[in-house]
């Protein structure tokens, strides 16, 4: 467990990522991280966007879907 403290920063609130975080992460400067709110309250963050995820899977079901037609429209 990792201990944050909310700090004001400018005109927000806002938390540091100790270097151990971050790491685990796989973030770096400038990066986006998510907070996705779980099924029981509780909140998790992420590198990874939820959004694209659900858009990847649709894309993989219509490729599925039109796996011959693509494959000629290919060549």
């Amino acid at each position: 467990m990792l201990k944050l403290k909310v700090r004001k920063i400018g005109n927000s609130l806002g938390v540091v990522l100790p270097k151990e975080a971050v790491s685990r992460l796989h973030a770096g400067d400038g990066d986006r991280l998510f907070l996705i709110e779980g099924p029981n309250g509780a909140y998790q963050l992420t590198p990874y966007d939820p959004a694209f995820e659900r858009k990847m899977e649709k894309a993989e079901e219509i490729i599925g879907r039109y796996r011959n037609t693509l494959h000629a429209l290919a060549k």
